[in-house]
């Protein structure tokens, strides 16, 4: 519904770069400790065994739901938005989908949750969208 107005944001969906199976996690688990294996959006939002409380606090104060799914389980409209992109944050607007953070842009927050929010915050503006 484009009624002249900036695209709304409704929902960011984070895509990590890993597979969300048992085999996957302990392939991304063994990759991490050998160093062949990393994603940004996972130091970002988890630490060795759980979900970060830094992060569960930083999410909390989204202005929209934040969800997180592997390169498997991502829903296909992310799919098709981000093409194998991965890590990646899409925005679900009123008038579609857009790329928010690429995986460059995930690396430089440096594993800081807030600087995450910051740059979801920045990417925002810049690409004219507003939050719901």
């Amino acid at each position: 519904m484009d009624n002249g107005s900036p695209p709304k944001v409704v929902r960011l969906v984070g895509v990590y770069d890993a597979v969300g199976t048992l085999r996957g996690e302990l392939a991304y688990v063994v990759g991490t400790a050998l160093g062949r294996a990393h994603c940004s959006l996972c130091d970002i939002t988890h630490g060795r065994l759980r979900e970060r409380t830094e992060w569960k606090v930083c999410r909390a104060g989204l202005p929209v739901p934040f969800e997180t799914f592997h390169r498997n389980d991502q829903p296909e409209p992310v799919r098709t938005l981000l093409a194998g992109l991965a890590p990646a944050v899409a925005a679900e607007t009123d008038q579609g989908w857009w790329v928010v953070l690429e995986p460059d842009q995930l690396e430089r927050c440096g594993s800081s949750p807030a600087a995450l929010v910051a740059a979801l915050e920045q990417a925002v503006a810049v690409l004219g969208l507003r939050w719901a």
